[in-house]
């Protein structure tokens, strides 16, 4: 199927590795250009060097912290031309409310929460006065599992579920649809570092726990995420806008039954 993606401008957050890379190839894959941006200068240009050897796209990168919000400024005048956002930059970290200091707790949302907030209100007036646009948030499960192990990690993708429904709800009126797509697990080197499964391409470490019994018994790969990311950010899906598309495989239906 043609998403009719070809020639559009695609900045991916978090775009180096995981499921930000698994979205950029999946939109260089459509005929994107891309615009990759993350932390570590080294990761984005094996990311980029990777996508050009495949794909006669544009790709540019950005090596940005946007923990900041005159970071994030500072990128949108570097790329003004920018078709669709796709938010996918940070991570919270786990532990229960008594292990999470206040110092871990405010560093995470500063890694995730606000960095997408500030990426919207930097990037929502520059679409609206380009005719419109596309953000995608990238959120997660925890916000509906509720797990007391996670709810540094619950809470902030609470936060971003609101966030991506309130201005998708209102984003229409400026011609620019906001959606999320919220992963359960997927085959990422950060989730394998905090899960059960070991390094990639390495069995679990000895001692360590069961892995958990998976949906159709795998975890997602990050071409499936980066697929229905880009399925909700084409005009295939262009009646769609603030809700959150569940990419989890059942799990978090499964959790809300017992």
């Amino acid at each position: 199927m043609d998403l009719g993606l070809r020639g559009r401008t695609v900045l991916i957050t978090g775009g180096s590795k995981g499921i930000g890379a698994g979205t950029a190839r999946v939109m260089a894959a459509e005929g994107a250009n891309l615009v990759l941006v993350a932390r570590n200068a080294d990761t984005l240009q094996k990311t980029q060097d990777e996508i050009l050897a495949c794909w006669p796209v544009k790709v540019e990168i950005d090596a940005c912290d946007l923990s900041s919000g005159e970071r994030v400024v500072g990128l949108s005048k570097r790329h003004q031309a920018v078709d669709i956002l796709v938010n996918n930059a940070g991570s919270v970290p786990s532990g229960t409310l008594f292990d999470v200091s206040e110092a871990r707790w405010r560093e995470g949302w500063d890694s995730k929460v606000f960095p997408y907030i500030n990426m919207c209100r930097t990037y929502y007036p520059i679409m609206k006065q380009r005719g419109g646009g596309v953000i995608v948030n990238v959120l997660g499960i925890g916000s509906r599992l509720k797990r007391p192990d996670h709810p540094c990690i619950a809470m902030g993708n609470a936060a971003l579920d609101v966030l991506t429904e309130i201005l998708g709800a209102s984003g229409p009126r400026d011609n620019i649809r906001v959606v999320g797509v919220a992963p359960g697990p997927v085959d990422t080197e950060r989730y394998r570092s905090i899960g059960t499964l070991g390094k990639p391409g390495q069995p679990a470490a000895p001692g360590s726990a069961k892995p958990p019994a998976f949906p159709f018994n795998r975890i997602a790969t990050t071409e499936e995420l980066g697929s229905a990311i880009a399925f909700a950010a084409s005009e295939r899906s262009g009646y769609t806008s603030g809700t959150i598309i569940v990419v989890d495989g059942g799990i978090s239906a499964i959790k809300a039954t017992i």
